[in-house]
């Protein structure tokens, strides 16, 4: 192979990084999801765009991808690690508690608009079959803008953003079976009911094999992955799962994507689920990245700037048609309206998963070219309008008056996502009796250590302990420390207390952080790095030992315990001293050893 044809076998995918070089601090410099850019980035750069210039502008060709399949497994692995993710945020707990709004407001609104718009299409002489498809597709919305959206609000713990969530998540969940009937019908066996009974009896014996490996092979898998302690070595074997499921899914007969959720689904309750995703979300960012240029690339931008007009008004006509379906769903499942209106206008656009079903329904051969394609720009179209949609439906949220708030928030929050909970870092024996304490005092905490063996005997005890880095700031946001009422570092090496000190504090500066010192100077370090408590290990023992003696010796209790405090207030104010000078960011306020 030559350097040249070496380089250009790399093309597509240096284009890729650039352009995500590019796109993802730009975007987010302009507040605007990324995902727009990398939908336009693909047209612009497509064979649609530039690249038809190619011929009489040859130097173009360096700069445009000239055809889509050098990126199509990338971005198939897209959507497959998606999947993924959405298994492992999911849980049994939280499908009970949202059940009322997964099932309820998620089932019908998926059926209600897909119906409708069906209806819309059969009326325009439009096959059934293809009808109802691009009609599945054009119910669902995009998880991948929304969520981002509200989060970046702080507005996913909101009754909207509750309600939202919820819609999604029956979304995301009805896509597998949807894709899995597309390739059924799209088999050209002979005996179609044949053809059909074989296929689910392979799908479901497949399905079947899947659970019960998982089940007996996953969680021992990470078990000794997480011994290791290597992050390289535990990252690999995520990667190895996804790869394997999505894999072994296909060459049974089901999606890939299918494989890749029941992995995520199976490691959702597992000790593992907060490293898997922080180790993963990288890597899903950016393959979704390659999903959203490849779906560009299928758009042709002279369709849309032949028709604007018609698209805009197509456009137009679905946010008006799901958006209805939204708010008079909400209504009759007694939804405040303010709740429901927000929903419908977070929820009536196009999303992501549109590009997948239309995209398998096409290569299949059940709906026309021209059909499909006018469906991906309509919702390109009505996803470019999501920010502004978003911005519009906080403002509308605002206006909640507090009967509805009230009445909104019947339904809690998911247990993961608790607010007010004490993260402990470290479950050694400092962090468990810690724990115990919170406990005693129904105060609500998790844990993170990285001992796999102590993890999985604390979990098997019922108490919530996670695998994983304390230090990694992923992770920390996994944990929720956007809500957490305060940090308690328990580490016994001084250098892992500071590295987690500092992740925390970059991610929260008024969070209440806690933390375990070697000695004096450590505690002296660490309050200039702007812990409100530091506790030595040294000056503890030495005044524990102080109080006991004097006790056994005859010294009332009373005298004892105030003798003590006054001690400990002192070694912490020369500790204090020994910091930065008082104009300090962070100052540390006394928490431990009151004197009334």
């Amino acid at each position: 192979m030559t350097e040249h044809a070496a380089s250009g076998s790399y093309k597509e995918v240096i284009l890729f990084l650039v352009t995500a070089g590019i796109v993802v601090p730009l975007f987010h410099r302009l507040r605007v999801s990324p995902v727009l850019g990398f939908i336009g980035a693909g047209a612009l750069l497509g064979p649609s765009g530039l690249g038809r210039l190619t011929e009489s502008v040859p130097w173009l060709g360096a700069v445009t991808i000239s055809s889509r399949t050098e990126i199509a497994h990338l971005a198939e692995l897209g959507v497959v690690f998606l999947m993924f993710m959405i298994g492992v945020e999911l849980s049994w707990e939280r499908l009970r508690i949202l059940r009322r709004l997964v099932f309820g407001l998620g089932s019908l609104q998926v059926v209600v608009s897909s119906l409708l718009v069906g209806a819309v299409l059969m009326a325009l002489d439009v096959p059934p079959l293809a009808a109802i498809l691009v009609g599945l597709a054009l119910a669902l919305s995009s998880t991948a803008i929304v969520l981002p959206v509200l989060a970046e609000q702080k507005r996913l713990n909101t009754p909207a953003g509750r309600a939202s969530f919820a819609v999604l998540l029956f979304q995301d969940l009805a896509v597998a079976p949807v894709l899995f009937a597309i390739a059924v019908l799209g088999r050209k066996d002979s005996d179609a009911v044949t053809g059909l009974a074989l296929a689910l009896g392979q799908a479901a014996v497949a399905l079947a094999l899947l659970v019960g490996a998982g089940r007996l092979g996953l969680r021992p898998l990470f078990q000794l992955v997480a011994r290791t302690r290597s992050p390289e070595l535990f990252m690999a074997a995520c990667l190895l799962v996804i790869a394997a499921t999505a894999l072994v899914a296909a060459g049974s007969g089901l999606s890939m994507t299918l494989g890749a959720f029941v992995a995520g689904l199976l490691l959702a309750e597992t000790e593992y689920r907060r490293a898997i995703e922080a180790t993963i979300d990288p890597f899903k960012g950016l393959l979704l990245g390659v999903f959203f240029v490849s779906v560009g690339m299928g758009i042709d931008p002279a369709v849309l700037m032949k028709t604007p007009l018609t698209i805009l008004g197509l456009a137009l006509g679905l946010l008006l048609l799901k958006g209805g379906v939204i708010l008079g769903l909400g209504t009759v499942l007694r939804l405040p309206r303010a709740v429901a209106l927000e929903s419908a206008l977070l929820l009536g656009p196009g999303g992501e998963f549109a590009f997948v079903l239309v995209g398998s329904a096409l290569a299949a051969g059940l709906v026309p070219e021209d059909l499909g394609q006018a469906a991906l720009v309509v919702t390109t179209a009505t996803m470019v309008m999501i920010p502004g949609l978003a911005a519009l439906a906080r403002r509308l949220g605002r206006r909640i008056d507090r009967t509805d708030l009230g009445r909104a928030r019947a339904e809690p929050p998911p247990p993961e996502r608790q607010p007010g909970r004490v993260i402990v870092a470290g479950y050694g024996r400092v962090g468990r009796l810690i724990a115990e304490m919170l406990a005693r005092h129904k105060v609500p905490y998790i844990a993170l250590d990285m001992d796999a063996a102590r993890v999985s005997d604390q979990r098997r005890l019922g108490n919530p302990v996670y695998f994983g880095d304390s230090a990694n700031p992923e992770l920390l946001r996994r944990c929720g420390i956007d809500t957490a009422r305060a940090l308690v570092v328990t580490l016994d090496q001084p250098r892992a207390v500071e590295a987690v000190v500092a992740a925390a504090r970059a991610e929260r500066p008024d969070l209440t952080i806690v933390a375990r010192a070697r000695d004096a100077r450590h505690a002296t370090a660490l309050y200039e790095m702007g812990v409100d408590d530091a506790v030595p290990e040294t000056i503890e023992a030495s005044l524990q030992l102080s109080e006991a003696v004097l006790v056994d010796v005859g010294v009332p209790m009373g005298l004892v315990i105030a003798s003590i405090h006054e001690r400990r207030d002192e070694f912490r104010a020369l500790l204090r001293r020994k910091e930065a000078p008082p104009a300090a960011p962070f100052q540390a306020r006394r928490t431990v050893g009151k004197t009334p």
